[in-house]
């Protein structure tokens, strides 16, 4: 074999291994689970119910190799969770490189109820770190929340906070055990001035008396989320992970 042969050999041989590297591996199947309260979760009834919880309509924006189990439940703080043995059923579940979405706070803050009350920079920070430490322990990945706000407009027209030290927290302990951390708090705020003050209505539930039907005495309420709030919420969740080139970036339709 002379010389010019060798190096046509050598040349396909480099060219073949090139090609190989190249070859995409499939994507794993993961499971994403979702823990937190009202305003994430499921509700009842979704055909006629105006409320949806923002990871309710979460699904749609992933591919196939996705599933979304969302654990969330109305009225949940992270004392009660814990307490009712619902965070200990999904550790129990949990497998390697799935993915678990905490957003805890707003019942948190009940003082007046001792079952779900935590002081934030005690119980709610120790109880979001407990949840943290046994998902990466199972080999899972954590995505830490701040609340989403409340429409909580002042007759300035100001945007005013709820939510006191509790996002500071959840902050606080994602940067102290290396997760991710999305700023719903801050997303949120952005997405209810953007609205305005009588269209960030739309956003939530808001209905005179007779105006539907699973209201009929009509609804006040600026905590929780209608379809289109509840979408809105999600977009900004998803692009928020696109825009830190989250490890989920490569699951998303």
């Amino acid at each position: 074999m002379n010389y010019f042969k060798i190096l046509l050999l050598l040349t396909v041989l480099v060219g073949c291994q090139k090609q190989s590297k190249q070859v995409v591996e499939p994507q794993e199947t993961i499971t994403i689970y979702a823990v937190g309260d009202s305003t994430m979760a499921n509700k009842k009834d979704p055909e006629e119910n105006p409320e949806h919880g923002w990871v309710q309509v979460l699904p749609p924006f992933f591919n196939d190799k996705v599933t979304v189990e969302n654990h969330a439940v109305n009225g949940r703080s992270t004392r009660s969770f814990i307490a009712e043995g619902r965070w200990d059923s999904v550790v129990a579940k949990l497998k390697p490189k799935d993915v678990v979405i905490i957003q805890f706070g707003h019942n948190d803050q009940k003082e007046n109820d001792s079952k779900r009350y935590t002081n934030p920079h005690t119980a709610y920070r120790h109880n979001l770190i407990k949840i943290v430490q046994e998902a990466i322990h199972k080999g899972a990945r954590p995505i830490l929340c701040s609340s989403i706000v409340r429409r909580n407009f002042n007759e300035e027209g100001t945007l005013v906070d709820t939510h006191g030290a509790y996002p500071l927290e959840v902050r606080m302990v994602a940067k102290e055990f290396d997760v991710p951390f999305v700023d719903m708090q801050y997303l949120t705020e952005q997405m209810e001035e953007a609205y305005g003050v009588e269209d960030s209505e739309k956003l939530h539930l808001h209905f005179e008396s007779g105006e539907h039907p699973f209201y009929p005495e009509g609804k006040e309420d600026n905590t929780h989320l209608s379809a289109l709030g509840a979408n809105e919420v999600a977009k900004r969740f998803v692009q928020a992970l696109k825009d830190s080139e989250s490890f989920l970036v490569d699951y998303f339709k």
